[in-house]
């Protein structure tokens, strides 16, 4: 890994996506907070912390249920200030709100492999001007994984205050470019236990 793939990148805050109720994950379908689940015997958000947090000035953990939980992950609990789960934008939104850099990076807490050159590649990204970098691999987006300019929480909330929730339609209003990466496992997510089992290994 270069140099710069290890810099940590003084004006990014780390936001880890932790806010879902995690329907697929539980054997009922009520849901179960999936960053709590442990894999490898730690909890999954431990594994995207510990690869999120070296690159970034400071991270946030959005989550709005088992608030206790978390707070021994020592980064900030911030929850949606729209209520009824209304997704990742939301999460982007309260993260933007609380964020004090000029660019905020979200990351899924369910993708325990996500790049350790994450914020490196979503900056070089967007340097001509853009106000969202988001991954890519393979010709799929992953639109949880964002680097999204601080500057754009009026914007987000007055297209969640329409009702939309798309991510993808909101980074279509706005400036964004496309990085790409060449690691597919990197964006695995890990959405039910049977998941879970099959990624226990190496990859």
């Amino acid at each position: 890994m270069t140099a710069a793939a290890r810099a940590t990148h003084t004006d990014v805050t780390g936001l880890i996506l932790a806010g879902g109720l995690g329907r697929r994950m539980s054997a009922d379908g009520r849901g179960t907070n999936k960053a709590l689940q442990l894999f490898r015997g730690r909890p999954m958000l431990a594994h995207v912390l510990e690869r999120l947090q070296p690159q970034v000035t400071n991270v946030l953990i959005n989550a709005n249920d088992r608030i206790a939980e978390f707070e021994c992950f020592t980064c900030p609990i911030i929850s949606d200030r729209f209520a009824g789960y209304q997704g990742p934008l939301a999460g982007l939104h309260a993260g933007l709100v609380s964020c004090a850099t000029g660019w905020l990076i979200t990351a899924p807490c369910d993708s325990p492999f996500l790049p350790l050159d994450l914020v490196s590649r979503l900056m070089h990204a967007q340097q001509h001007s853009a106000q969202i970098a988001v991954a890519s691999c393979d010709g799929q987006l992953h639109p949880v994984f964002a680097l999204v300019a601080t500057n754009l929480q009026s914007s987000l909330e007055a297209f969640l205050a329409t009702g939309q929730r798309k991510i993808d339609r909101w980074f279509d209003t706005q400036k964004t470019v496309v990085a790409e990466f060449d690691n597919a496992s990197a964006f695995l997510n890990v959405n039910t236990m049977a998941d879970l089992r099959r990624y226990e290994g190496d990859l």
